[in-house]
């Protein structure tokens, strides 16, 4: 069982910037692949980044958010984080981090496939 925990979420205008960041504990995350998904009030999940085991090095983003997002590991402090550039108000949602048991393939994309979640960090942009 990993336990994951994301921090990072608040408030900002759009244009802004938000940096989420993704820990585990008692787990190291250079092992897993490790995906970032939000869910807006009303809608599915979705999909936004994810970043294979710390040796591979392979990233992928929705298209909505290429350009603006990037995902990337802190293996000092054991944290995959998420820098988010020049949000914007459709942004808005609870942002999750998940970890796929079945590691990086193109399933990473599917939030169907993540079985480890965190509790979520809510992120809201204003006009």
């Amino acid at each position: 069982q990993v336990q994951l925990v994301e921090s990072g979420g608040g408030m900002v205008q759009a244009g802004g910037s938000l940096r989420l960041s993704c820990a585990a504990s008692g787990r190291t995350l250079r092992s897993y692949a490790v995906g970032w998904i939000r869910q807006a009030p009303g809608k599915e999940r979705e999909f936004v980044a994810a970043i294979a085991w710390s040796g591979g090095g392979n990233t992928d983003y929705a298209d909505i958010v290429k350009g603006r997002f990037t995902v990337s590991r802190d293996n000092a402090k054991n944290t995959v984080d998420l820098q988010m550039n020049s949000l914007k108000p459709e942004d808005t949602a609870v942002y999750f981090c998940a970890i796929p048991v079945k590691g990086w393939g193109p399933w990473v994309s599917n939030v169907e496939k993540y079985d480890y979640w965190g509790q979520g960090t809510q992120v809201t942009v204003s006009s």
